[in-house]
């Protein structure tokens, strides 16, 4: 995958089905890769290989299949330039409630807006199907975090050496919440 450059017009954002989300992991694994080598706090330790990142997108195929996850991705000029998750909750009293998972933008398309235009795509996607709540967690003190926190969104704690980042130290997390409505974010 060629490295995306900064884009000059929107982005085209698309909610993948289950065929185009298989035939997207290459892309998402390079991205994840990518966002990883950059010192995205998303789950994994740097070197994040393009096998490993691609195992891990395989993974979610099931989830994907089944409905309990939902991923956008944004594309400008054909090439991959970030992606979103929505989880739904798999208890039956936790019907009415989603998390975000996996925000990214390649590196080279960072501060344009991307982040929050998929980010609002999401919120806005959870509420038309009901969902009333949204979670998510962050890296105490990064850019997501401050996205999160200008988007409206809610902290309601921060835990010390919660998780590793890209380079193995232990950083706060700080978890979020937002309350959506059936006509948008509130």
């Amino acid at each position: 995958m060629t490295a995306p450059t900064a884009p000059t017009a929107p982005a085209t954002i698309t909610r993948l089905t289950p065929a185009r989300f298989h035939d997207s992991i290459t892309g998402l694994a390079a991205l994840l890769t990518a966002a990883v080598a950059d010192g995205a706090s998303l789950g994994f330790l740097a070197p994040l290989t393009q096998e490993d990142a691609a195992h891990w997108w395989h993974a979610q195929t099931p989830a994907v299949t089944d409905g309990t996850l939902t991923v956008w991705t944004a594309h400008h000029h054909g090439q991959l330039t970030g992606t979103i998750g929505l989880t739904t909750a798999p208890k039956a009293n936790g019907r009415h409630r989603a998390e975000i998972i996996k925000l990214m933008v390649h590196p080279r398309a960072r501060r344009r807006g991307l982040a929050r235009t998929l980010l609002t795509t999401a919120e806005h996607a959870a509420a038309q199907t009901g969902i009333t709540l949204l979670l998510l967690d962050t890296e105490t003190g990064s850019a997501a975090e401050h996205l999160y926190t200008t988007a409206g969104w809610t902290r309601y704690g921060t835990v010390p050496r919660y998780a590793a980042d890209p380079a193995g130290s232990l950083r706060d997390c700080s978890f979020f919440y937002k309350e959506l409505h059936p006509d948008g974010p509130r």
